[in-house]
């Protein structure tokens, strides 16, 4: 993993995603390089190759002073705006631990006594570290992305990020801690459209956690992501067949949508955006029929 710091010229931005306002991203990059994500496109801004995603990280080190600044004029102009961390990085990968931005960015929030909604997005336990700092925030809520219960095939394809079972497990310690806490269930792999059965565990564990709402997300098959895929999964176990077999990761069951409001409403959960999350390239690739 190669570490570069650099500086900002802002930090919190406009939100182009539908439920939320503003996104704070303090690092460039991922340390958990996940095979699927469609983040590797930011690799651009810093003249890193899509190729090359999970291996480099860009360390805004201005990030909290940046956001000092910046949020005393969010108070001003609309101050229940809603605030996610992070849109294409990950909050708590692993130089989080060295450079503690996301720390320092929600110590600024609990300064300013901060009234919107700030909205925690992560793979890593580690943000348990900063259960004093989320106690003392007015709205907040803290999501974890899950995308199997598996952790063999979670090791597969985030291979650097904490694996299924820590996420699940931190999920219920957030609850214990009487957080509000949500799942991100996705990009759903291809081989839930082929044994349903994995599916119906999926939603049942994540009910377990008893979490207030969830995201649902199918996988963007846009042509960068999809070769990533490919090229990584094609020599896996055939336990995973359905995943990298090149006709089945472009084949979906037509009534895969049903079948998951089938679940939401057996397990209790609640869907956020009422709808399941599409990208135009699925359309684009006949994803679906």
């Amino acid at each position: 993993m190669r570490i570069q710091t650099i500086l900002a010229k802002s930090i919190l931005t406009k939100s182009k995603l539908p439920d939320t306002d503003y996104v704070v991203n303090p690092y460039t990059g991922c340390s958990f390089g996940c095979t699927y994500c469609y983040a590797s496109f930011m690799g651009r801004f810093v003249n890193e190759p899509i190729q090359q995603w999970g291996q480099y990280v860009y360390v805004k080190t201005n990030a909290v002073e940046l956001f000092n600044n910046e949020i005393q004029k969010l108070m001003k102009k609309n101050p229940t705006a809603s605030i996610l961390l992070s849109s294409v990085t990950d909050p708590y990968h692993a130089p989080e631990s060295k450079y503690q931005l996301t720390r320092g960015i929600l110590q600024s929030l609990v300064d300013v006594k901060y009234p919107g909604l700030v909205s925690i997005l992560t793979k890593s336990p580690a943000v348990l570290r900063d259960v004093d700092l989320l106690s003392q925030l007015k709205n907040v809520e803290i999501g974890f992305t899950l995308t199997s219960t598996d952790d063999a095939l979670s090791r597969i394809i985030e291979k650097d990020a904490p694996p299924a079972s820590r996420r699940f497990k931190a999920l219920h310690e957030l609850k214990e801690y009487g957080f509000k806490t949500y799942a991100f269930l996705g990009p759903l792999l291809p081989h839930f459209y082929h044994n349903p059965s994995l599916l119906d565990d999926f939603f049942k564990q994540v009910a377990a956690t008893k979490v207030d709402s969830i995201f649902v997300e199918h996988l963007n098959l846009s042509t960068y992501i999809k070769n990533r895929l490919l090229n990584e999964l094609e020599n896996q176990p055939e336990t995973y067949q359905a995943i990298y077999q090149k006709n089945n990761i472009l084949e979906k069951h037509p009534k895969m949508d049903e079948l998951i409001y089938e679940l939401i409403k057996k397990y209790g959960l609640r869907l956020r955006l009422n709808a399941t999350i599409y990208h135009p390239e699925i359309q684009k690739n006949n994803f679906t029929k």
